[in-house]
């Protein structure tokens, strides 16, 4: 079997090397695999995220039957959540802040988004979702957690498999130009496999909350194409924390 077929299969273990680079989970992933497979490895983040999702609903239920308050359930889950994840997308949505709105011209903006200090455009931003985000997991003990977060986790994921495909990349290193360009493939399985989750967790409404999710995302890919020239792994980690945010709060309205 050749490279090119190699780049073009679908395997199992690409589920484990989404998870090892979605999450702070341990999994038996074969990091010299995980790596040539990486870009195509992306059909299975829409998978990962209904797994962290499911994680969260279960944690938010499982304290709130010890009889906890629905605020402190949602704080809790809240911290476990970002815990679970590394914080990855929080620091993403973090640094763009900073970088899109603190520098005078790409290369400074990409210097700020790569320095690991915080300044306060990305403190300012992050402390507001975080606040929006609390605020909306206290109203899921009006649903079912587990189903919600599942559906939310998983469709907050594709717009960012969609933009390493159709977004350039700003900079020639970083995590998102590592990771490479997914295949087709793997954009029209994590399309479906997004839609059947959705379906799964949301009934038809489902339809209309991926639409939304990917309508929020949407102008994160713009501004960054303005501002820097394209995406990075900090904008796809942004592009998951609006989609987040939009596809909870459709999903609480619906």
């Amino acid at each position: 079997m050749n490279d090119n077929q190699k780049d073009t299969l679908i395997e199992a273990h690409d589920l484990w090397a989404a998870i090892s680079l979605l999450t702070r989970i341990s999994v038996p992933v074969d990091h010299s695999r995980a790596g040539i497979r990486a870009k195509n490895a992306t059909w299975a983040y829409p998978i990962v995220g209904a797994l962290i999702g499911a994680l969260s609903g279960i944690i938010f239920l499982s304290l709130n039957s010890l009889g906890l308050s629905p605020g402190f359930c949602a704080a809790i889950t809240l911290l476990l959540l970002i815990a679970i994840t590394g914080g990855m997308h929080e620091d993403g949505l973090a640094d763009c802040a900073d970088g899109f709105w603190g520098g005078q011209n790409s290369v400074r903006r990409l210097e700020i988004m790569k320095d690991s200090s915080i300044g306060v455009y990305g403190a300012c931003t992050l402390i507001l979702f975080l606040i929006a985000q609390w605020s909306l997991f206290e109203l899921l003990i009006s649903q079912n957690p587990i189903w919600t977060l599942a559906g939310i986790g998983a469709i907050s994921r594709l717009p960012m498999v969609i933009a390493m495909r159709f977004v350039p990349n700003a900079r020639n290193n970083g995590l998102s130009a590592t990771v490479g360009k997914p295949q087709l493939i793997s954009i029209h399985i994590a399309i479906i496999t997004t839609f059947i989750i959705a379906l799964i967790c949301f009934g038809i409404s489902g339809f209309l909350i991926i639409l939304i999710g990917l309508l929020f995302a949407l102008p994160v890919f713009v501004v960054a194409k303005a501002k820097i020239g394209g995406q990075t792994g900090d904008v796809l980690g942004a592009s998951q924390k609006f989609a987040e945010m939009a596809t909870l709060a459709a999903a609480l309205a619906l």
